[in-house]
């Protein structure tokens, strides 16, 4: 029994050093694509093999497997790429690193998900690689193109240029990026003006060609995103046709700078041709392995230069290494199979059937995905679009012998001086008032920001485009000058592109017979369809037309108004009593009695004046109260009470005068409306005709946003035909208003004092100069307008053109006649009202305290005979006739009699008491 228990223990005990030693292979493979011979071949190829080594010299990776690259050279080429591509899978390989090209990766990425070959590209920058299409296995461990362009876009932008031309290799990656930096140019409402699409391999003649199309068009500003090994020539030829002098801008994508770095120090000859050139440049942090690693290869690759792209492949193989110890520690074994579909395939005589799939490579792929350790490029991890994490470039302005770096840009702050790794824990932030960059010296050794762009055709003069108008021609019409128009907005033109600081060639061009004013829509698309180069003129800025054409900023402020005829107010020999209603007359009447009533009875006491016949107390009641209307009653207040209601009154007076004075005046001068439209809404509910300016936008509002019926719109020419159909009215073939804009409602106005504004403007807007789309000229006449201004040139221009008569009053505002009633003075009668009771009860309190004094006085005075006593009236009856004769008696003399009283009972007290002491002393 033990003997047969001994192998079987064995067997166990030995079992997992077996699986072990099957699971740990000896040797593991990867692939590298790229091309040899090349600006990035050279420096990433040994960067390969460094990265070997060192992965090999380190046992804490692989466990003891040696690491093997098989190397391939792709030559440029999309074929051959292909096939060393399916010779490297040949061989069983775990990962290729590579390829180099973009459209090498378009191909072998549809390989690598067919076969599960995790594919890591170094050098492929292609947007296009990132869609779903080519993933999961095709992985970049470079930076993709799309941030590159989005920086670019982020330049563009700081530095005020809207439009660009894009120089690109016409191939996938020149097209890939030149599309993505379309995406991030209209992002921020910019775009590329002009492509010029470089064939692959293109002689100087060739390219020369190009860039002479490329200097006949508008835009200054060019990018160029090409391949480093030809993209010199690029500028040579720019050097040759004079377009690396002053105005111009170049920016170049990160291939120039590999094609510097990959030199340990480019000749004079090469730094003269790119003077003045802005450079994007991935950002690699400092730290002290990249110090380290960039030591080490000065010493062992003496004349090959280091550039991103090599940092990117050294780290390219370490994450491969780490993903592969992961894989096998997690006890995964390398196995290949057979492709079915392969096998299947008949009638070919391609030996297909060597290739086979990798049974691991959605582990290995896992792993790869979830690298984290610290690499000569920072941090190495991926995002979940497979992308490295913290995007970055640097800025550099290339000029003397060297680069100049002028700030970095990152996914997360965008453009700044600031590196970027240190703002990565921060809270984002992208605002536009946080970007800035260091100065730049730009192409023909200058410092300003240049301008961005030139007219186009060599200064050939604009075509403006003018309405040749046969109304209002104030504001522009046809003369003999040389420029053959003049007017109003002429002259802001004129004045407008004098501040330009460059010249600007220009002639005018009519627009219309002359006989009838011109359609401004249709003036408008042909400056959309480029038929005229600019409008200048009376154009309405209106949503249709910023649809189509930029507007500068408005140089006169135009809304849509209507006017209406007047006619004289009818007076009469009662007007003067149409300011109140008749209820507000008899409301004033019975407060002047009142308050008169209320300061007699306060005054009646201790006022002279206020005392005497009845029949003279009631007149003097009546002329006091109607005298205050006219501030000329003769009669002084004494009293505490009455100067406090007196004062009260006077003031409701004050108010209730010039209020009356104010709404006689205007009924008496303003006029009168003929029609009943006194505003928008009138004129909308109304079924009256109603004119309109031949040309105007105001045809197309009141149909379109009104919904007025066509039927009631009736086409007026000149300012006659305004007077003469307003003047006949609705009944007899005229209209009922005028619907226009301001300035010419304004104009009209002025010589015709028998029509008026009524309502408010009903639109708001202006007028403004029409140019293309996204011409940079409409932006800086906008400042220009905006400087005149603001320095009242403007203002003057005006004055000069469209100076008011006397009648312009009118225009003003409308004057409200309506008549005033009780409600406008409610408040006002209700303070009178409250003032004037409160001091009645104030008055009638002291009065019955001193009625209590002084009935006590004469009751303890007066003994009344039996006799009397028995035939005395009732006790009410004679209360209320004592207090009625108490209150007619001066209050001086109510005092006085209490006074006396009170001094003498004092004084009988005092005898009472000595008398008493007489009688008691004797005892």
């Amino acid at each position: 029994m033990g003997f047969v228990l001994s192998p079987i223990f064995l067997f166990f005990l030995l079992s997992p050093l077996l699986i072990s030693s099957m699971a740990q292979p000896s040797t593991v493979k990867i692939g590298a694509l790229f091309t040899f011979n090349s600006t990035i071949g050279r420096s990433a190829k040994s960067a390969i093999e460094m990265a070997v080594a060192d992965v090999n010299a380190d046992p804490r990776v692989l466990n003891g497997s040696h690491l093997d690259v098989i190397l391939q050279d792709t030559n440029c080429s999309g074929f051959l790429g292909t096939i060393e591509a399916l010779q490297v899978m040949e061989n069983e390989v775990l990962s290729i690193l590579g390829p180099q090209s973009s459209g090498i990766a378009h191909i072998i990425a549809n390989l690598a998900n067919e076969f599960k070959v995790p594919i890591l590209s170094f050098a492929a920058t292609d947007p296009t690689l990132s869609s779903l299409q080519y993933r999961p296995f095709f992985l970049r461990t470079t930076q993709s193109d799309q941030f590159q362009m989005r920086a670019i876009a982020d330049i563009v932008s700081y530095y005020g240029w809207r439009e660009v031309v894009s120089i690109f290799t016409d191939d996938d990656y020149g097209r890939g990026g030149t599309i993505s930096l379309g995406d991030a140019l209209n992002g921020q409402r910019m775009t590329i003006s002009y492509k010029a699409a470089i064939p692959p391999g293109a002689n100087r003649e060739r390219i020369s060609d190009s860039l002479v199309e490329v200097n006949l068009v508008e835009s200054r500003v060019y990018v160029v995103h090409v391949n480093p090994d030809s993209g010199l020539e690029i500028f040579r030829a720019a050097k040759n046709l004079g377009m690396m002098g002053s105005g111009y801008v170049w920016i170049a994508t990160d291939w120039l700078a590999s094609f510097l770095d990959s030199y340990s120090q480019p000749s004079s000859e090469i730094m003269d041709l790119i003077q003045g050139v802005l450079v994007l440049r991935q950002h690699v942090p400092d730290s002290r392995l990249k110090k380290s690693f960039v030591s080490r290869w000065n010493k062992e690759n003496a004349g090959i230069g280091l550039t991103t792209y090599g940092l990117y492949a050294y780290d390219s193989v370490w994450i491969t290494a780490y993903a592969i110890d992961r894989f096998l520690k997690e006890g995964n074994i390398i196995h290949f199979s057979s492709d079915d579909k392969l096998n299947n395939a008949t009638g070919s005589t391609i030996h297909l059937s060597s290739l086979k799939v990798f049974d691991g490579g959605e582990k290995m792929l896992k792993q790869i995905l979830n690298s984290n350790f610290t690499g000569v490029t920072g941090d190495v991890r991926f995002g979940q679009d497979q992308n490295l994490i913290h995007p970055a470039y640097e800025i550099l302005n290339i000029g003397g012998t060297g680069s100049r770096q002028i700030g970095f840009w990152s996914n997360h702050s965008g453009i700044s001086v600031t590196i970027p790794e240190t703002v990565y824990n921060t809270t984002l932030n992208s605002s536009n008032a946080n970007h800035n960059l260091y100065s730049v010296i730009w192409p023909g050794q200058i410092t300003e920001t240049p301008r961005g762009w030139v007219f186009p055709n060599n200064g050939k003069s604009l075509r403006i485009g003018v309405p040749y108008r046969a109304s209002y021609k104030e504001f522009v019409s046809k003369d003999n000058s040389p420029e053959g128009v003049h007017g109003y907005c002429i002259d802001v033109f004129q004045a407008a592109v004098n501040l330009l600081p460059y010249p600007v060639p220009y002639k005018f061009i009519l627009f219309g017979n002359g006989k009838e004013n011109p359609n401004y829509s249709e003036l408008v698309q042909n400056v959309a369809n480029h038929v005229f180069d600019a409008a200048v003129g009376d154009i309405s800025i209106v949503t249709s037309r910023t649809r189509i054409v930029d507007f500068t900023q408005p140089y006169i402020e135009s809304g849509l108004t209507i006017v209406v005829p007047t006619k004289e107010r009818e007076s009469n020999a009662w007007a003067f009593l149409k300011p109140f209603t008749v209820e507000m007359w008899a409301l004033m009447g019975l407060f002047f009695l009142f308050v008169g009533a209320v300061v007699w009875i306060l005054e009646h006491r201790t006022n002279h004046e206020f005392r005497g016949p009845p029949r003279k107390q009631f007149i003097t009641i009546c002329w006091f109260s109607f005298s205050t209307m006219f501030f000329a009653h003769r009669e002084n207040t004494v009293s505490t009470l009455g100067r406090f209601v007196l004062l009260v009154w006077l003031f409701v007076v004050l108010i209730l005068t010039q209020s009356y004075t104010a709404s006689l005046t205007s009924m008496l001068t303003v006029q009168q409306l003929s029609t009943g439209i006194q505003g928008l809404d009138s004129l909308i509910s109304s079924n009256e005709p109603i004119g309109y300016q031949v040309g105007s936008f105001a045809r197309n509002y009141l149909i379109e946003e009104l919904n007025i019926a066509e039927s009631r719109l009736v086409q007026l020419d000149t300012p006659k035909d305004y007077a003469r159909k307003l003047q006949l009215g609705p009944k007899n073939g005229g209209v009922a208003a005028v619907v226009d804009e301001l300035p010419y409602i304004e104009s009209f106005l002025s010589d015709n004092c028998k029509f008026q504004l009524v309502g408010q403007e009903f639109t708001k807007g202006g007028w403004g100069f029409a140019f293309p789309r996204d011409s940079p000229l409409a932006m800086d006449l906008s400042t220009a307008i905006l400087t005149l201004s603001e320095n009242g040139d403007l203002q003057r221009i005006h004055d000069k053109w469209l100076t008011r008569t006397a009648c312009d009053s009118q225009t003003d505002s409308v004057v409200d006649a309506n008549r005033l009633s009780i409600n406008s003075f409610a408040g006002l009668f209700l303070i009178c009202g409250i003032a004037c009771v409160t001091a009645l009860i104030i008055f009638f309190l002291r009065i019955l305290c001193q009625y209590s004094k002084y009935n006590t006085q004469v009751e303890e005075d007066v003994e009344l005979p039996d006799m009397e006593r028995s035939v005395k009236r009732p006790a009410r009856l004679s209360s209320i006739k004592d207090l009625i004769s108490f209150v007619d008696k001066k209050e001086a003399e109510i005092k006085s009699i209490i006074k006396r009283k009170s001094n003498d009972k004092d004084k009988s007290h005092r005898t009472d008491r000595s008398s008493e002491g007489e009688s008691v002393s004797p005892a």
